[in-house]
């Protein structure tokens, strides 16, 4: 069933509105934060001797060309006309580096980390759910649960720094920061991908673990209310075997929601990601956020914070036009 026009309009245009919001607000908050980066660089740069003449004509040419100049109203007119041509500006902190170059650099460590780590959380958190909750109570399974709700309630960046403290110190088997060895060259060898596993072990680790949690004890609340459930108990009439019953019926009517959850959840995931990066010094976007921040870079901020939103919205949106063709129960039209 293809979707309606109708109903794919209606979902296009909230997801534009959405968006132009989220870019306001984006470009509003940067700038509530007190003092001026541009000042700032330049205080840093006479505390190192570096006397630098003309010092006001040079903040004004900043200003024109970081899209700084005149008042709140034009800087916004200005910043949304550049961002809908593709262009994210001048880095502050890393000038003359436009800030497309810079999220270029750093968004294949993110990607490449992230893409493993959902798809290795939410596949191993929803099995063992499944097959938890499906189970009669042990005491096994009632130590997984405790386990998994115990990892759901410890933010990412705790369970980094445990794993730094148990991994990196006690046991020194993995390296604290950083994506690989120092000087190393990237060349598609065995040494190097070893060094690339390595290196990005324990900031993996930090986050499947918490994802993992989340998703096992939400699948097991799922498949232990489906056990309920009116198809459920006529697969058991019928005489099917429970595994059967268990793959067939339950797991594939509990994934729906599950699927949904996956896009929901992007958007904490991302944030997580930022802060785990930062602590083991891992050249993503979120070691590069934090350097943003430090530093006041309005326009990398933006940038950064643009390509979440505009990630996790998508991620989103596309979701919500597959939803009703994998759930047949909910419709695209009004009943």
């Amino acid at each position: 069933m293809l979707v309606p026009i109708k109903y794919f309009v209606k979902r296009l245009v909230t997801y534009f509105l959405t968006l132009i919001a989220a870019f306001t607000i984006v470009f509003i908050i940067p700038r509530l934060v007190p003092g001026n980066p541009i000042r700032t660089i330049l205080m840093q740069l006479s505390l190192q001797g570096q006397n630098i003449p003309g010092g006001e004509e040079i903040v004004k040419a900043y200003k024109k060309m970081f899209g700084l100049e005149g008042d709140l109203f034009t800087q916004y007119l200005s910043y949304l006309s550049q961002v809908l041509r593709g262009n994210l500006g001048i880095s502050i902190s890393f000038f003359p580096t436009p800030v497309k170059d810079l999220i270029a650099r750093a968004i294949p460590w993110t990607i490449g980390l992230l893409s493993l780590v959902v798809v290795i959380s939410w596949v191993i958190g929803n099995i063992l759910g499944a097959l938890i909750g499906w189970s009669r109570p042990s005491k096994v399974t009632i130590f997984i649960a405790y386990v998994g709700l115990t990892l759901s309630c410890i933010p990412y960046y705790v369970l980094a720094l445990i794993l730094i403290l148990i991994f990196a110190y006690y046991i020194p088997l993995f390296p604290t920061s950083g994506a690989m060895p120092m000087g190393a060259t990237p060349r598609f060898t065995f040494d190097f991908i070893f060094n690339i596993i390595r290196y990005g072990t324990l900031p993996a680790l930090s986050i499947i673990l918490s994802s993992l949690g989340g998703w096992l004890i939400s699948m097991r609340s799922l498949i232990i209310n489906i056990q309920g459930e009116d198809f459920i108990m006529f697969a058991e009439a019928k005489g099917l075997r429970r595994s059967t019953i268990l793959m067939k019926y339950a797991l594939r009517n509990a994934l729906l929601p599950q699927a949904t959850g996956l896009a929901l959840s992007l958007g904490y995931t991302v944030s997580g990601s930022l802060l785990v990066e930062s602590i083991f010094a891992y050249p993503g976007l979120g070691n590069l956020y934090m350097t943003a921040l430090e530093l006041n870079d309005y326009n990398l901020i933006q940038g950064l914070t643009l390509l979440v939103i505009f990630t996790v919205l998508t991620a989103n949106f596309l979701i919500d036009l597959l939803y009703p063709l994998i759930d047949p129960r909910i419709s695209y039209e009004k009943k």
